[in-house]
């Protein structure tokens, strides 16, 4: 806890000196408090009054109420007394209006200060007896672990509230809009799907009937509503000798048989976890197959190209900085985006298109095993964790921000004008939206109507302050801020911590924070012993500088530089895999120009380039064990 707040006063002061203020007496507030209150006092008060900052920033004037947990000076206005050199360079100390001209430095130096460990996360006691190179997992409070599941209950029993009571006129011109924008890709889709040119994939992730990564591709389980769509006779086997072989082995799960996804939570903020979903393995098989077509169909469409994104976040950034300079767009963030999107409006997107509709609605998990509330019927569409999900709500979105700008209109928009005069207006990334700040209230009351919660937190449209897919922006300047993931290590075993601190230290270089980089250089340096000057590309854990890299000597047999230093060693887990699902792996990495013509491919269909992996049949699979290890090695 004391390198932390020793990491806090650091930077604290060298911010101080940029913004002509002082720090002392915040360093001590920062000091005495976290040594009465914890960790929590650094990532969540702090948190907490950041988030009010911004709040402040946008409206353009002081809330003292609003941060409870700070002495508030005397007078009508009741600044906060802390950060208070910084805060009166931003609002006009008399009247907490927001200046004319408030320095960016100060709002850049208010933003590290407070919202600095707003994502940390705390590692779990080691058990006695473990190596010390496993990866330390994250603690989830149990409080709010149970906290988190209730919540997930609750927003199931708010999503069958909104669909009885939203109006059926609404349904039909959410239908009638989707159409309109997303008519073409979804015809494209339904197509492939109808002449069988899916191709699917395994990933590497947990699922929930727990096979591992290479044992995916002798799955054997299928489910009776995938059949008639998917079926696993082209799905499951490379080709057609291997039919018997399936028949005999295939267990085909009917409705009430098959896995239910499993719900978990994973650290987010010490305040709140995030709740994830694992779906179970023909599920995320499907779907992986239906997201590689959406995503070809979407890329092939120029509008919705540029409108909407799945893997690209500089065009929302991009945005975010426009709507901060000038005010005309806004930036939104909606509140448990993914488990608020209903079934029945995923239904009525695609009800025109009898294919799509049975292919993604096959491979949706109906159940979820929720802990402490046991096995759940699902009104949403799908939780994070589902290939689906993400595509699908920003297609959702994207239709109810034009519908929301339709009403404030008071006139149907056809494909053409929407293109005509929104593009490069609004863009929807995941749950992050940017949409004309002339329309937002009408965006917001549609999103509302519909059951989405929009958070007024996370959401900017009246100052000039914008925030868009993790960047943040006053005025146009782009005020984004260093963050600490993990605590920092206390020793070399501590692998993970390590590598967060080595790359928080690289972050803190390049955002212009040098003596706050220095400290970390002197905490790590007395930490790994080793520590050199490398270049970003290296995988060397080290100091990367605008100066370049250091080395010692040179490779006798290529003559390139060498540098000693420490490397990331993650190994494989073992996991052999032969026969039939070898040969099904080799066929789906090496895509359809291999000659595999079960599923009729097309040579753009093919998820990723060839790769070189010589033992990705013997081992697959996240690493478990993450371990350093000192070695010579290339700086660049």
């Amino acid at each position: 806890m004391k390198s932390l707040t020793s990491l806090w006063s650091i930077a604290a002061v060298e911010l101080a000196a940029r913004c002509c203020t002082s720090a002392n007496r915040d360093i001590n507030t920062v000091t005495v408090r976290t040594e009465h209150e914890g960790l929590s006092f650094l990532a969540i008060t702090l948190a907490d009054y950041g988030k009010v900052i911004q709040k402040w920033l946008d409206q353009g004037f002081v809330v003292p109420p609003d941060c409870p947990a700070f002495k508030k000076q005397s007078g009508p206005t009741g600044l906060p007394v802390f950060l208070q050199g910084f805060l009166a360079r931003v609002f006009n100390s008399d009247t907490g209006v927001l200046l004319d001209e408030p320095c960016i430095e100060s709002i850049y130096a208010l933003r590290q200060l407070t919202l600095m460990f707003s994502k940390i996360a705390l590692p779990s006691q080691t058990r006695k007896g473990m190596r010390t190179k496993v990866a330390n997992r994250k603690v989830v409070s149990p409080r709010r672990e149970r906290q988190a599941m209730q919540d997930f209950i609750q927003c199931e029993k708010d999503i069958r509230t909104y669909d009885d009571l939203l109006d059926p006129s609404y349904m039909e011109d959410f239908k009638r809009m989707s159409n309109e924008l997303f008519g073409e890709v979804f015809a494209k889709v339904d197509r492939d799907i109808y002449w069988a040119r899916l191709l699917p994939k395994h990933g590497p992730g947990a699922v929930a009937d727990r096979l591992s990564s290479n044992g995916k591709y002798n799955l054997r389980t299928w489910t009776s509503r995938l059949q008639p769509v998917m079926p696993a006779e082209e799905f499951l086997i490379p080709n057609g000798s291997y039919k018997s072989q399936l028949g005999d082995e295939l267990d085909v799960l009917e409705p009430g048989s098959e896995i239910p996804v499993r719900v978990i939570t994973v650290p987010k903020t010490l305040k709140s976890p995030r709740i994830i979903a694992i779906e179970p393995t023909a599920m995320q098989y499907a779907q992986q197959s239906l997201l590689h077509a959406i995503l070809g169909a979407v890329k092939e469409d120029g509008f919705l190209s540029r409108t909407v994104g799945f893997d690209d976040q500089d065009p929302n950034r991009e945005l975010a900085r426009l709507g901060s300079l000038s005010g005309d767009l806004a930036t939104l963030d909606l509140s448990e985006a993914s488990d608020r999107v209903s079934n029945q409006h995923v239904l009525a997107m695609l009800s025109e298109y009898p294919h799509l509709t049975a292919a993604v609605q096959a491979s949706r998990s109906r159940k979820a095993d929720v802990p402490g509330h046991g096995v759940q019927r699902l009104a949403k569409f799908a939780s994070m964790g589902s290939a689906l999900c993400f595509p699908i709500e920003a297609m959702v979105f994207t239709t109810l921000i034009f519908l929301g700008i339709e009403r404030e209109l008071s006139t149907n928009l056809s494909r053409g004008r929407l293109i005509e005069e929104f593009d490069g207006k609004v863009r929807v990334f995941g749950d992050d939206l940017i949409v004309p700040r002339d329309y937002v209230l009408s965006v917001v009351d549609e999103l509302s109507t519909f059951g989405y919660k929009v958070n007024v937190s996370k959401s900017f449209w009246t100052g000039r302050f914008r925030e868009s897919c993790g960047r943040e922006y006053y005025d146009g300047h782009d005020v984004s801020i260093v963050k600490v993931r993990e605590v920092l290590p206390t020793r070399l075993q501590d692998a993970n911590e390590v590598i967060s601190a080595v790359s928080l230290r690289n972050q803190l270089y390049w955002a212009g924070l040098w003596k706050s980089a220095d400290w970390m250089d002197g905490y790590l340096g007395r930490l790994l012993k080793v520590f050199p000057n490398v270049a970003p590309s290296s995988s060397l854990l080290g100091r990367e500088s605008a100066l370049g890299y250091q080395f010692q000597r040179l490779d006798p047999n290529t003559h390139g530089p060498l540098t000693k230093g420490y490397s990331v060693r993650a190994k494989l887990p073992s996991d052999p895999l032969e026969g039939a699902g070898a040969l099904l792996k080799c066929l789906l990495r090496a895509g359809p120009e291999t000659g595999w013509l079960d599923f009729s491919l097309r040579r753009d269909n093919c998820h990723d380039e060839p790769e070189v992996d010589t033992e990705h049949l013997e081992r697959s699979g996240r690493p478990k064990h993450v371990s350093i290890k000192l070695g010579w090695n290339s700086p660049y």
